[in-house]
């Protein structure tokens, strides 16, 4: 029951990941702008999975991320990139889970 209920989650962040934030990415940035993101939040998730254990600890992680990607260059606009970056972490996270990259 429980992989059923968690194979639904998946399915809809892929849905919104699609429908959404990948056109929206695709406006805003070049296609090499877009791996480039993608790539740091990948490295930013693992090294915040890594840093911050245990359970309960997803806002400092995600801080983490948002710090990580802001030292990169990435400047956060909370109004109108706030979904994309959730939208990303969290597959990046996902990915991490199962063990395949973004």
């Amino acid at each position: 029951m429980t992989d059923t209920i968690l194979q639904a989650v998946i399915s809809v962040i892929a849905v919104v990941i699609t429908a959404y934030v990948v056109p929206w990415l695709k406006r805003k940035l070049t296609a090499e702008q877009q791996a480039e993101l993608a790539e740091w939040v990948s490295i930013a998730v693992a090294a915040a999975e890594q840093l911050y254990t245990g359970t309960g600890r997803g806002g400092e992680k995600k801080a983490y991320v948002l710090s990580f990607l802001e030292a990169k260059g990435y400047t956060i606009d909370v109004d109108s990139m706030t979904d994309a970056i959730d939208a990303l972490i969290e597959a990046a996270v996902y990915a991490l889970k199962a063990g395949d990259p973004i």
